[in-house]
């Protein structure tokens, strides 16, 4: 990867949908839509209920480490990249995006932990991929990390990025263009150089 230092932002933003251009077309890890098509329809939900521009972009970016890293990262067993959550929030890190962002990227498998520990019903919905995955990502979280995700003072932002993580996976939406999305990063990432 290279060092955000090296990059404009104008660069950064087209090395990150540089990404999504080339890998995005993947199939998602065994659900019905591709990588990209999973990504945009998060953002999408993230957008119709009123977040602000960074928790978009998180709910584009919270997969991006199964692009960022997919020839270089441990697989989960065809099921995509393992700490797929690190990787993409340490990547966007690299490239100046806020604290905030990356950490709600980086969340989103600890807020499917959480709600598989909170609500043992959540575990029966989990779709087959996501329930797979799972034993990669640590399981289903012990009541001492229940308790530590329940004080975080973004949990309720987290577990809502997991919720548009799970909705986003409709057959047959067309992703839009990436411009506007683009366009809050290139914005998001100029504003952390200020």
């Amino acid at each position: 990867m290279i060092a955000k230092q090296l990059l404009t932002p104008k660069q950064a933003v087209a090395q990150v949908f540089g990404l999504y251009q080339t890998l995005g077309h993947a199939d998602y890890i065994g659900e019905p839509v591709s990588q990209l098509e999973h990504m945009w329809q998060a953002a999408v939900l993230a957008e119709m209920a009123g977040a602000d521009d960074e928790v978009v972009l998180a709910a584009f970016f919270h997969d991006l480490g199964h692009l960022c890293a997919a020839q270089q990262a441990d697989s989960m067993d065809g099921y995509g990249v393992v700490n797929h959550e690190k990787l993409g929030a340490d990547y966007l890190r690299e490239l100046g995006f806020s604290e905030r962002v990356t950490r709600l990227v980086e969340s989103h498998v600890q807020a499917k932990r959480y709600l598989t520990h909170k609500y043992p019903s959540y575990l029966r919905q989990l779709s087959p991929a996501s329930l797979a995955t799972l034993a990669f990502q640590g399981g289903v979280m012990s009541p001492g990390e229940a308790a530590a995700f329940e004080r975080d003072p973004d949990a309720h932002l987290m577990l809502q990025l997991r919720q548009w993580d799970e909705q986003a996976k409709e057959t047959n939406q067309p992703v839009g263009s990436l411009g506007y999305l683009k366009e809050l990063a290139l914005r998001h990432l100029l504003q952390q150089q200020r």
